[in-house]
Parts: structure tokens; sequence; C-alpha cells
């Protein structure tokens, strides 16, 4: 082995072209070989580590397919790059029969850990897309709400921009730039970017504060200071909210944090109050059983729930109608379903009045006659 690493002096291995001997050639040409042998092998193996570790198809599925070639290109060149190193030292030897021009030995470290820096970058870039399954993996209803959409956002903005730092740093020290006065560079131009932009920095930290606390989310309905409306979307910046005249709200999300935010769509029930004018001359047998059938309906109706709380008594009486106050509260998860179960609820109540012969007073048709 010594006598291949070190071959005589008149031997043809030490002939020189071009500034490289020919055992220099030689060895890169099979370091040359050894990168497409190490990708390939990283390529086959890489993925059944990876289907080992991982248990979810979704994420295997992206982290073998998207990952394998730029990692395989990383390994093979990283480890091409710790073997052009050991020959660079070893021209210091006496006898050496490594020989390279002086161009070679400043760049091709550099180059090659410019390759290794680049895939690396590729390679982590690809992997950033798998933070969506693995928010879904964690999901409980399979359905990924648009608070979820814009955490995945934030987390992969988040990732790239840190993957990008990190990438920058490692291709300037394989360009020979001097890092710390570049890091030094940029602490300073980053302060004056953070000064310029520090309403957009408060928006994005009041949209990872949103996400994090959940004060609501996709298809509540909150009031924020003067601004009442749906939520319709999360973003980075700003969150959107839809008004009951239709119109967008776009709210800056530091505004959410430094405002109080009333969701209604946390309430755990909805309150309904309303008045019957039932007419002056029906029955007061009538009147209090249509009030007490009336309970039995919130007692047994699935969507209510408080039923101590609720009421229907008779509240008022005139010289021309009885006033029924209503009093309940509805078990639902939106307004749409509270709209509907309510509409049901009055038709039953109308089916009551009707079987107990009670009419409900309407003064404009009490003036028509």
């Amino acid at each position: 082995m010594e006598d291949l690493w070190t071959p005589a002096a008149d031997s043809t291995l030490r002939d020189e072209f071009l500034g490289f001997t020919t055992y220099t050639f030689a060895l890169m040409f099979g370091i040359l070989v050894g990168i497409l042998i190490i990708r390939q092998l990283t390529m086959k193996f890489a993925p059944t580590v990876l289907r080992t570790m991982i248990r979810s198809e979704a994420i295997k599925g992206k982290t073998v397919q998207d990952s394998d070639k730029a990692l395989g290109t990383a390994v093979g060149v990283g480890m091409a790059m710790v073997v052009i190193n050991i020959m660079i030292e070893d021209m210091e030897r006496t006898g050496s029969p490594i020989l390279m021009p002086s161009i070679a030995v400043s760049f091709l470290p550099g180059i090659l850990q410019f390759v290794v820096a680049i895939a690396l970058v590729v390679w982590a870039f690809r992997l950033v897309n798998i933070v969506q399954d693995v928010v879904a993996l964690f999901d409980n209803d399979d359905v990924l709400d648009g608070t979820e959409k814009t955490l995945i956002s934030a987390v992969q903005s988040t990732l790239r921009f840190v993957i990008i730092f990190v990438g920058a740093v490692f291709v300037a020290d394989s360009m020979g730039f001097d890092l710390t006065s570049l890091i030094a560079g940029l602490g300073i131009s980053g302060l004056a970017l953070a000064l310029a932009a520090k309403d957009s920095i408060s928006n994005f930290f009041g949209a990872i504060t949103v996400l994090l606390d959940r004060p609501f989310k996709i298809g509540d309905w909150v009031v924020v200071g003067s601004a009442e409306g749906e939520v319709i979307e999360i973003n980075l910046r700003t969150t959107l909210i839809r008004t009951s005249a239709d119109t967008i709200i776009t709210m800056p999300n530091a505004n959410l944090v430094n405002s109080p935010v009333e969701n209604w769509g946390k309430r755990r029930w909805r309150r309904w109050q309303t008045k019957f004018h039932l007419d002056i001359n029906a029955d007061g047998d009538a009147v209090a059983s249509f009030c007490e059938r009336v309970m039995d309906d919130i007692k047994e109706n699935p969507k209510t729930l408080k039923e101590d709380s609720s009421f229907c008594q008779v509240s008022m009486i005139s010289a021309t109608s009885l006033d029924v106050d209503l009093n309940l509260y509805w078990d639902v998860a939106g307004g749409v379903e509270e709209r509907q179960e309510r509409a049901k609820f009055i038709i039953r109540l109308k089916n009551i009045a009707e079987d107990l012969g009670i009419e409900f007073y309407d003064g404009r048709v009490r003036q028509q006659r």
C-alpha cells in the first residue's frame, strides 16, 4: 500500500501535465467514480432508513421521493471534499507524488464546499414540504382549516428563511468571504431592516400569537374594536373579516394582539329571547296549556339546554293582546344551524297554538277589519 501511495521516483505516475502528476489525475478520477458510487448508495439506502424511522405514508413519500438525489449529491461530494483536503495536506510531505497547481489548491475545496452547500439547501428545501403532512398527522378531523393552513405557511416560511441563511453562510465561506465581517455587516443591515420593517415584523409575530393562542378560527364571528364580522382568512400579515354588510375588513395581526377580541364563535350556548302577542279573546286555560307545551318542547329538544333558565310565560295584558315572553338557549355549532333550529321551533309553536285554538294578535289585521 505504501508503494502505491509513494511510487518510485522514475515512475510514470510522477509525470507532470498542466501542473498535475499522473498520480494526482488517477486519484481525482477515482474520487469522481467514488462520488458517483456513494451518491447511488445513498440514494438506495437512505429511503430504507427513512422508511424504518417514519410511520406516515405521506411523509415517507415526500422524504424518500424528493430528497434522495440532493442528499446523495451532498454525501458524495462531501466525501470527495474530505479526500481532496487530505491530498492537499499530503503535498506538504517530502516526496509526495501528489502535485496540483496553486489555483487548484485555492479553488477546488471551495468549489466542492459550494456544491455541498447547494445540495444540502435543495435537500432541506424539499423536506420543508413535509410540514403540512406533520400537521395533518396530528389533526383529529383530517380536514385542515384556515388556521392550520396559516400555521403551515408560517412554519414553512420560517424554515425556508433559516435554510437560506445557513446555506448562504456556507456558500460565502466556500467563496472565501470573511465570515466575521460578513456576519457583523449582516447584523447592522438586519438592524436597519428590522427598524424599517417593524410593522411587518409586528404583524408576523401577531400571526404567530394568533396561531398559538387560537383566540378564534376561520368561521368565527368576532368583534375587534369597531370591526365586527366573520373571520374568513388568517394570513401572516393580516386577518380578513367579512362584515354583515358583506364588506371585507383587512385587520393587521398586530392589532389582534393589542386589542381585546370578542369571539362569538366560542359561545357555549346561544340565547334567544322573543315575545308573542296572543289574541286577548284566547281562553286562559288554553294560554296556560300553550306555555306548558312550549316548555315541554324545549326540554325534549336535543338542540336546547339550560332548561332551568328557560321560560315561557305571560308577561303583559293589554286591551288587545296577551303578551308571552319566551327565553331559551340553543346548543348549536353556528349561526346557520341556529337559524334552522329556530325556524323548526317557530313552526312547532304555531302548530301548538292552532291545536289549542289560539290566534296571534296583529294590530295591522285588526285595523283592516
